[in-house]
């Protein structure tokens, strides 16, 4: 599971959406190409540290929600039980699940170079495709690295929902924890565990 968390440029990407609001979201390879290239800008032109959340929040806040569906992402973690959680329980799974992976993910930002090399290999798509996987190669300390992003489309344009690092998927690691965690405490159980950890994690970026 370790893995899931060693690539910076797919995190940053998934939680720091993009940077810039002229984005081609009608091609999901063009959302994801361009949308990688202005993330590293974003590092680069702002010297984003890691452990600056604020900073980290900021962009989360402003630039998430137009490219990436985190309430599908919560729900599809969630399995099942998604449907038997209330308005008020979803919403704080997903308030504190999106918390969870910035803190998780807020050290890798510091890692990114601008210089960051990132191929895409051809990926053909049917006109009437509505859940695509674009695959990347990401250079990590000069091994390549599969990335693989899951975009679903929307009427507005493809979303962002799911990634694949290394062979691990988000959405299937964090589905069997969700689980566990509510079959041993009710989903009242997991809130509490997700806050809890969220407060642990922000006492150690102080």
């Amino acid at each position: 599971m370790k893995n899931l968390f060693l690539l910076p440029l797919c995190a940053a990407f998934f939680l720091l959406g993009v940077a810039y609001a002229e984005v081609d979201q009608s091609d999901p390879r063009a959302l994801i190409k361009t949308a990688t290239q202005q993330i590293l800008d974003e590092v680069r032109d702002r010297a984003i540290q890691p452990n600056d959340i604020p900073r980290i929040m900021d962009i989360v806040n402003r630039d998430i929600l137009p490219y990436t569906d985190f309430r599908r992402t919560t729900s599809l973690a969630m399995g099942r039980y998604w449907r038997t959680a209330t308005p008020a329980q979803q919403q704080e799974v997903v308030k504190q699940f999106k918390m969870l992976l910035i803190y998780t993910y807020s050290g890798a930002v510091g890692q990114l170079r601008a210089d960051q090399r990132i191929d895409y290999p051809p990926s053909h798509f049917a006109p009437t495709d509505e859940d695509v996987v674009v695959r990347t190669v990401a250079d990590r300390n000069g091994q390549p690295a599969e990335i693989d992003y899951r975009l679903y489309k929307t009427p507005e344009g493809w979303r962002l929902y799911d990634l694949n690092v290394l062979g691990v998927w988000l959405i299937q690691t964090y589905r069997q924890q969700f689980s566990d965690k509510i079959k041993q405490s009710g989903m009242d159980g997991l809130i509490q565990f997700l806050t809890e950890r969220n407060q642990q994690l922000a006492s150690s970026k102080r």
